[in-house]
């Protein structure tokens, strides 16, 4: 009995090696179909967060930014999990970052630090983050980090949550004490953390932590994720700022101690810094 999966060469007598079974194209269209709508969520809640600080709603505003980053970071999982990756998702991805990393974030600070009252210089250090935003964005989607396990710079997430944890912990000590950040202050760590972006600094990358072989590790997280549940806006704002100091602390040390980082291996392909998938 002849086995239906083999047929003969055409133009040639006998029977060839065995056919490949083609997956559906509707089935290929749904997995490249999946990561970019997480995408788009990322996209949305970027917009979402402009929204809210124009109406006057910082605190709205400040989850918007949150919740992109939730997106971002389930969008390139899933790309990664159904070999969905393409150089357009790439670039989808990174539009859709420039937006809920770089304008909503400065929008907000402009909006919830009242830098309107510092004329020209209050928008020019908003725009300074957007624009640091976008090149870094850019740098990382062009060039590889020169280090093993880092990033150069500080990640565009990473900043626009500490944007948005900020805020919060306003809120927080505005609950207890009468106080309002001064817009300077506010202009200035925006546009700082914008250079920060921009910098040669290397900072931690956590993608390849395996929590099973790092019990210490385990540890920190859980005992995170105790204080996140006490006090969510105090635990969010130290965090972020203990990652966003720690780049410059660490490269001090390393200065002073005369040590360097492991050269990262030369990469064939431009990485991105988060998505790859295709349409």
């Amino acid at each position: 009995m002849s086995d239906p999966a083999r047929e003969p060469w055409p133009g040639g007598g006998g029977f060839g090696r065995r056919r490949r079974r083609r997956r559906p194209r509707g089935e290929r269209r749904g997995l490249y179909l999946l990561p970019n709508l997480f995408t788009t969520g990322n996209l949305f809640f970027g917009f979402y967060t402009i929204v809210h600080a124009m109406l006057g709603d910082p605190d709205r505003a400040a989850l918007g930014i949150v919740l992109a980053m939730l997106f971002d970071i389930f969008d390139g999982r899933i790309a990664r999990l159904t070999n969905a990756t393409s150089k357009f998702g790439g670039e989808y991805d990174s539009l859709a970052d420039v937006v809920s990393f770089g304008v909503a974030p400065a929008i907000l600070a402009f909006s919830a630090g009242d830098l309107r009252l510092l004329g020209r210089a209050g928008w020019v250090l908003a725009f300074l983050y957007v624009v640091c935003a976008a090149l870094r964005l850019a740098r990382f989607n062009v060039a590889p980090s020169r280090y093993e396990g880092r990033f150069e710079g500080l990640p565009s997430p990473a900043a626009a949550g500490m944007i948005a944890s900020t805020q919060w912990f306003t809120d927080f000590i505005q609950a207890s004490y009468p106080w309002q950040a001064p817009p300077l202050l506010v202009a200035i760590g925006t546009g700082a953390i914008g250079l920060l972006m921009v910098s040669r600094i290397p900072y931690r990358s956590f993608k390849r932590i395996d929590l099973r072989q790092s019990y210490r590790t385990l540890v920190l997280l859980v005992c995170a994720i105790t204080l996140l549940v006490i006090e969510p806006s105090v635990t969010l704002f130290v965090v972020g700022l203990a990652y966003v100091v720690s780049g410059p602390i660490e490269w001090v040390w390393r200065w002073r101690k005369g040590q360097t980082l492991a050269a990262s291996e030369p990469a064939t392909v431009a990485p991105l810094e988060e998505v790859r998938h295709e349409p």
